[in-house]
């Protein structure tokens, strides 16, 4: 918040799971009504109930070990009345556990997806894969 004060020169507000639901509401309405151009949310504070169609962009910095997770929070700008293409961020520095865990994210975001879109996934997969997916240890 405050470096983007800093270099921006404008007051961005933070939701996160300790904010009172009165003010919650309030800066959610108030960033809807263009209030204020940028708008700060903790990934679980921001993951599910509200309607942001406001944002046109969505950026994820501190990743999560689920990517329904990281979906769910997208999704608050993607709902109807999105006027807008939106755009999804997501800050990794290379070379580091965050590039790991991205590739991790990655691999079970294209799992989900063969699962769900298609009625032979199970032959897509490798036998590595198959194991891994059957196997709990």
């Amino acid at each position: 918040q405050s470096s983007l004060k800093k270099e921006f020169g404008i007051d961005v507000p933070f939701l996160n799971g300790s904010l009172p639901k009165a003010k919650r509401d309030d800066l959610i309405t108030r960033f809807q009504n263009r209030e204020f151009p940028v708008f700060l949310l903790s990934l679980k504070a921001g993951g599910t109930g509200l309607n942001l169609t406001a944002a046109n962009h969505v950026v994820h910095y501190d990743r999560w070990w689920n990517p329904a997770v990281e979906n769910q929070a997208t999704d608050r700008a993607y709902r109807i009345g999105q006027s807008r293409f939106v755009h999804v961020h997501k800050l990794i520095s290379t070379g580091t556990l965050e590039e790991k865990i991205d590739a991790m994210l990655e691999k079970k975001q294209s799992m989900n997806d063969q699962i769900i879109q298609s009625d032979s996934w199970i032959t897509e997969l490798s036998t590595d894969e198959l194991h891994e997916l059957v196997f709990l240890s």
